[in-house]
């Protein structure tokens, strides 16, 4: 079903009310506390998402919401609205302003919907379903990537990765960078990176352990600009992945993406 433009304001609309949520308490007092999946959460995290919430409780009660800080709330339409008020907290904490809302619109599972907002800098991306993906309103796109050796790559934390996933992932660095560690690779910014893609400035992203609110804003983005995401097997995203999470910057290197990864041919 193709994205209305009442969809993609709304968002547009979620956004706003996210970031006026969340600058009053950037490198300021903004109450950490750790939740019992170890992760930091903030009086800004929870401030964002009960914005958001709020608007769309009001305009479209239908439809059903999965958010980070206060869970699922179940729908009737086939849509859910998945919000990541703060995808980074350990860079807000920190104060680095490479974290970011994340605000996705998902329909029977496919993300068609995705904004990465960084409401410091003030930079949006969005992409939607079918339209060339915006970064603060001007379309972006991905750049060619002839090898996979030299290849820029990103990750937020080598710690994210279960032992066989680090393993998998220490092959690809091998494969971007040739043996020289020096080309190793961009450690750091969540969701920031994906934008980082679509907008032409790195080749790969590489994660696990990612949540449909982590990933499902990131697909519409990077494949609205010429890119691929996909999971380590070459898989589109959809609510149903596992959150082993790529996106390749030029999709024709993505079979050897995944040969990095798992040592050996893939047939996709």
């Amino acid at each position: 079903m193709p994205i209305r433009q009442t969809d993609i304001d709304l968002a547009l609309r979620l956004a706003d009310a996210a970031g006026e949520a969340i600058r009053p308490y950037f490198r300021t007092e903004h109450g950490v506390e750790i939740k019992e999946d170890h992760s930091p959460v903030t009086l800004a995290d929870r401030a964002a998402e009960t914005a958001m919430r709020r608007i769309l409780d009001a305009e479209r009660s239908g439809d059903g919401i999965v958010g980070e800080e206060y869970g699922v709330k179940d729908g009737v339409t086939g849509r859910q609205w998945v919000l990541d008020p703060i995808d980074g907290t350990r860079s807000f904490t920190a104060g680095r302003a490479i974290f970011g809302t994340l605000i996705a619109l998902v329909e029977d599972g496919w993300p068609i919907l995705g904004i990465i907002d960084q409401p410091i800098q003030r930079e949006r991306w969005l992409g939607a379903a079918g339209q060339p993906t915006t970064l603060n309103g001007r379309a972006v796109r991905t750049r060619a990537c002839a090898t996979l050796e030299g290849a820029l790559l990103a990750t937020t934390s080598p710690h994210a990765f279960s032992g066989e996933e680090a393993d998998a992932f220490l092959a690809l660095v091998a494969a971007v960078s040739g043996g020289h560690a020096r080309q190793g690779p961009v450690y750091g910014g969540d969701c920031y990176n994906y934008g980082l893609v679509a907008a032409g400035h790195l080749d790969l992203v590489c994660e696990a352990g990612l949540a449909l609110y982590d990933f499902a804003a990131l697909a519409p983005i990077v494949e609205g600009a010429g890119g691929r995401m996909c999971d380590w097997h070459g898989d589109p995203l959809t609510a149903a992945s596992a959150g082993q999470v790529l996106a390749i910057g030029d999709p024709a290197r993505t079979d050897e993406v995944l040969e990095a990864l798992h040592g050996h041919a893939h047939d996709h």
